[in-house]
This record gives C-alpha cells, sequence and structure tokens, in this order.
C-alpha cells in the first residue's frame, strides 16, 4: 500500500494482530511495515505463529534473532541459524542504506563468516539447502531468519463495509466468507432453514460452521436463522415444481436483502459457482439478482468444485460441511428443476404467490 491512505490499514492491522494474540503476554513493536512481538517468556513461538498466520493483511511470518546491525553482531546470528552440513545462501535485505557495506558486499563477508565457522558447508545460489536471511532496518536493528512463512495476506479484515453472507450448511458458502473477510470486509451470517423437515442438527452445523469461520473474521459472527418453511410449502402448492428452487432463491433474496439494510450490511455474499447446479446457471442468476436490494458479491463464481474443497479443507469447515444434514434447498426438490428460467415465465409463477408474506418480519427469525 502507498499514499496517504497506508496508515489507515496499518492501524487496522496492529489492531488485529492484537486481538490474534489476545491472552498472550508480549509486546508488538511497529516500524516501517514491520511488526515484532517480542518479550512472549514461557510461550512456544509456534503458537504465536499460528495465531498470526489466521489474520488477513499479514504478507509473511519468520521467527527471528535481532541484533544491532553491525557485521559482528549480525555474523553471530547468522552463524547460530547456518546449517553445519549441506549448503546455504546469504539474502540480504538493507533498507538502511547508511550501513557501511552494499547488499552484494555484506553477503559475501557474512559468507565468510559461516564458512570459517563450518568448513563443510558449501555455498549454492540457486538451490540452498538453507536460505539465511538479513533484513536491516533504518532503527540500526537487524533481523536475521531461515524461514519466511506464508501469511494469509489481503487486507486486513475492517477496512471494507460489512456484508452479510448467506450461510449454508454445504461446502461453499463458508470458503466465500473467508474469501470476503481476506479483501478486508467484516461479515454478519444469515441462514435460512425449513425446520421441521431440515433438522436441529443442520442448524448446530450451520453454528459451528459460523464459528469455524470466525477464526478468520477478527471476531465472532453474528448468525440469524430465519425460517423458510411457510414460503416453501406455498410454493409446493401454488406454483410449477420446476420453479421451486428460482422462487425460493429470489424469496431468500428478498429477505436476505432486507435484513442486510436493517443491520447495515451493504452487500449479500454467497457461494454460487456458474454452473455448478441448477439455481446457478446465468438465466437463474439473472432471475435472482432482478429482486437483490443490496449487490450480491460471488467470490467463488468462476471457481472449480475441487478449488473450493482444497479452500474449505485449509480453513477447517471441509469435514463440517460434509456432515450428512439437508438444508432447506433440498426440501420439495423437484425431479427437473428449470435450468435456464425466462423472467416472464419466473414472474407469472411468482404471482400466484403473496409477496407480502415474504416480508422478514412474517417469518420466525433466531439471533
Amino acid at each position: 500500500m502507498k499514499g496517504s491512505n497506508r496508515g489507515f490499514f496499518e492501524k487496522l492491522l496492529i489492531r488485529n494482530i492484537k486481538a490474534s494474540l489476545d491472552g498472550i503476554a508480549c509486546n508488538l513493536r511497529v516500524s516501517r511495515a514491520r511488526y515484532e512481538v517480542t518479550d512472549f517468556d514461557g510461550i512456544n513461538e509456534h503458537i504465536i505463529v499460528n495465531r498470526l498466520k489466521l489474520v488477513s493483511g499479514i504478507s509473511s511470518i519468520s521467527v527471528a534473532l535481532r541484533c544491532e546491525s553491525n557485521l559482528d553482531n549480525i555474523a553471530k546470528a547468522v552463524i547460530t541459524l547456518a546449517p553445519t552440513v549441506g549448503s546455504f545462501r546469504m539474502s540480504i535485505n538493507r533498507a538502511d542504506k547508511r550501513f557501511g557495506l552494499s547488499s552484494h558486499e555484506t553477503a559475501c563477508r557474512l559468507g565468510e563468516c559461516v564458512l570459517e565457522s563450518n568448513p563443510e558447508l558449501k555455498v549454492d545460489l540457486h538451490n540452498p539447502g538453507v536460505n539465511i536471511n538479513v533484513d536491516i532496518r533504518e532503527d540500526k536493528f537487524a533481523y536475521v531468519y531461515s524461514e519466511a512463512i506464508k501469511g494469509a495476506g489481503g487486507m486486513p479484515v475492517g477496512s471494507a463495509s460489512k456484508g452479510l453472507l448467506l450461510l449454508s450448511g454445504g461446502l461453499d458458502s463458508p470458503v466465500a466468507g473467508y474469501l470476503m473477510s481476506k479483501r478486508g470486509m467484516p461479515i454478519e451470517a444469515l441462514h435460512f432453514h425449513s425446520y421441521p423437515y431440515t433438522s436441529e442438527m443442520a442448524q448446530a452445523k450451520v453454528e459451528e460452521l459460523a464459528k469455524t469461520l470466525s477464526r478468520y473474521t477478527g471476531g465472532d459472527i453474528k448468525l440469524t436463522s430465519i425460517s423458510v418453511t411457510h414460503i416453501q410449502e406455498a410454493i409446493h402448492k401454488h406454483c410449477d415444481p420446476d420453479y421451486m428452487i428460482c422462487l425460493l432463491r429470489r424469496a431468500m433474496i428478498r429477505l436476505a436483502s432486507e435484513h442486510a439494510v436493517r443491520t447495515n450490511c451493504k452487500c449479500l455474499i454467497t457461494g454460487e459457482s456458474l454452473g455448478q447446479v441448477a439455481s446457478q446457471t446465468i438465466e437463474s442468476i439473472t432471475a435472482t439478482n432482478e429482486v437483490a436490494g443490496v449487490p450480491i458479491l460471488r467470490p467463488l463464481i468462476a471457481f472449480d468444485k475441487n478449488d473450493i474443497i482444497d479452500i474449505a479443507k485449509m480453513i477447517g469447515t471441509y469435514e463440517i460441511s460434509i456432515r450428512p444434514y439437508e438444508d432447506c434447498c433440498t426440501v420439495f426438490l423437484p425431479k427437473h428443476p428449470v435450468i435456464k428460467p425466462k423472467l416472464d415465465r419466473v414472474l407469472k409463477e411468482e404471482a400466484k404467490l403473496s409477496i407480502d408474506s415474504l416480508s422478514i418480519d412474517k417469518h420466525n427469525t433466531k439471533d
């Protein structure tokens, strides 16, 4: 990030880092896009690393030795991290241009010190066994480390406006929420259920998904559940069964839009992937968009199922999502759902229903 708005993002990132380390006695020091966690005596550094890996906005994490930025002190730290056998490489980042040597000269001098200490080692610039990194900062300190652990990346949560995630019990919607959270979006969640056609175990499953997802969103996710049982029964009774899914999706988007406005959410987030099921063709999506009161974001729209599964496994929602509890979309499921609905026919079928009954005030809700 560059420009005058950089401070806004950094303040959010610092806040989120502190929140992730809640309960751990430590200090956080910030210096020009470097965030240093120190004084965590008695705490295994891997605990801290594992927490920080969940924080959006962090590019990489390293367990480093900190020393004053003179060649002798840096050499001692480098020798501590150097292997005793095999090969190594020196990588120098010289942010402090006042340091007496160039990056190349520093690498050569430190490499010589390592070879003198461990004569059996070899230098390998292309495929080293260990890459020793030296980061010489402007505050006259240097950081020496041998591993850069990949962080979550993305933007700090809170840097975008809040979104409302339509959270089902499936694989897709938790992944969609995770991806939007990575773009800095705080989220609330809305779940549609069809009790008594769907079980209380299905509700518990969704609550566990929200809890798991909250590890990546900077705090607990507020989850609201709304019954759509009466809507499904009305569609089943009065409308062409092949239009059940399309009409139900439109009803849910109406309810979700109303809830989003009430909760100051600026958009809806869904787990739709183009062509994956009958309700996710471009014609079905167009019919759904027509009733939306706020924008709908679909971060998975071009994802393959295997891509989604890989992310679900990474964030810990996969094993929860595959539990065999049905969601509301499987109730009254037609044998041949319309794949490419025409809007005029959709409106004709929808006219058989009482649209006034689709207000959120007409349905059972639970936070």
